[in-house]
């Protein structure tokens, strides 16, 4: 690409958050197999395939910004702002979801052997006294999954709530940043002048950035 290109519209610049968006929502709906006996890891493998492949991904594409001309109207600047944010975002949520499930896999054992149940810390004998309401059929099919991945049916129901706690985290995060590319992208397209808000105040900036920088100062 050469300096001399034609500069990007806002229709373009809007099609580049909104392709971006439906990438990361996409990493929600991807799946992989699941064997039986990881069957606790099945609500985190999805998103853990197919993150990775969805921030190269993204990451080319920023290197594109970078490889022409950069933006020099407040639309393209704007643009460029949320799509950093977002991959930002989306990189630290990956980084959370493999520390997690890093965490379950050394809870039960991974990636060595299956775990010998005799060697797994004692969790409760039956789901039930951990305060968990299940149907007769709910604790045949639990007692069947820990059985087929090596554990006691208590420390099945442990590693799982951890695998379904980090999905809803990874789910939040990549809802949260695909909505604020759509929002940004039809702030960008629905413009009737090339001025967007790149003023001081907080509305100046795009959705994800004056969202991350209140999550920065809700965590201070």
């Amino acid at each position: 690409m050469t300096a001399s290109r034609t500069p990007v519209t806002r229709t373009e610049l809007a099609g580049l958050l909104t392709d971006t968006a439906q990438s990361v929502s996409g990493i929600l709906a991807a799946e992989y197999p699941t064997p039986a006996g990881r069957s606790y890891l099945h609500p985190v493998l999805g998103a853990l395939s197919a993150g990775p492949q969805v921030i190269g991904e993204l990451n080319d594409r920023l290197e594109e910004f970078f490889d022409e001309p950069l933006p020099a109207t407040p639309a393209g600047l704007f643009t460029l702002a949320s799509f950093a944010s977002a991959l930002g975002w989306l990189t630290e949520s990956l980084a959370e979801l493999t520390t997690s499930v890093d965490q379950i896999c050394t809870r039960v054992g991974l990636p060595t052997t299956p775990p010998d149940p005799a060697a797994v810390p004692p969790g409760p004998a039956e789901p039930a006294e951990r305060g968990f309401q299940f149907s007769s059929l709910e604790l045949t099919a639990i007692r069947t999954a820990a059985e087929a991945a090596g554990l006691t049916p208590g420390a099945y129901i442990e590693v799982l709530s951890q695998a379904l706690l980090a999905a809803t985290r990874i789910t939040d995060a990549c809802t949260e940043i695909s909505s604020g590319l759509v929002e940004d992208a039809q702030y960008v397209l629905g413009g009737a002048t090339d001025h967007v808000r790149l003023g001081d105040g907080p509305d100046s900036l795009p959705t994800l950035v004056r969202t991350l920088l209140a999550r920065m100062e809700s965590a201070e």
